[in-house]
């Protein structure tokens, strides 16, 4: 998807960074405005954000606006509750997954597999897109913590690296 995108910023390396963070962040673009769900953002802190001036961000907008194509995807991002950081005070767990290679398939099906086998019931899983992210992860909170011997078979599975519980 980033690669489809980022030709429209070819260009404008900064408006490409703006891009690259309302996608990360689900931030969406709607009537020349940002949105996070239905919450605007002020320019000023995307900018912030970004590492770039207001103004690169108003430029990014309009570019979004006047193509039809990225305009299509970006009024219609949306952010997410990640509960990664709140697991532990709500008695749950948090894996963390390190692929050997992200793009391969078949490694979410494998991980909630066992934990799905194991009796544990999964509350949210998140991927971050190996596009966006110079270093992409995969997140599953269980609704009760993870016991130890399930981490060996979290481990063997197909295209897992290493594991991280929080």
């Amino acid at each position: 998807m980033w690669k489809m995108i980022s030709n429209y910023f070819g260009r404008y390396p900064s408006q490409a960074k703006v891009a690259k963070l309302l996608l990360d962040q689900g931030l969406g673009v709607r009537d020349g405005r940002i949105y996070s769900g239905e919450v605007e953002v002020g320019d000023v802190a995307v900018g912030k954000a970004a590492g770039v001036d207001r103004r690169i961000v108003r430029a990014t907008v309009h570019t979004i606006e006047s193509s039809p194509e990225l305009l299509r995807v970006f009024s219609k991002l949306r952010p997410i509750g990640f509960l990664k950081d709140v697991a532990s005070e709500m008695g749950w767990s948090a894996i963390e997954i390190i692929p050997t290679n992200a793009g391969a398939p078949g490694i979410i099906a494998d991980v909630t597999g066992v934990i799905a086998t194991s009796g544990i019931s999964i509350r949210q899983a998140l991927v971050t897109d190996p596009d966006l992210s110079s270093d992409p992860r995969l997140y599953v909170i269980t609704e009760s913590p993870v016991p130890a011997e399930l981490i060996p078979r979290l481990k063997s599975c197909r295209g897992v690296k290493s594991i991280v519980i929080y």
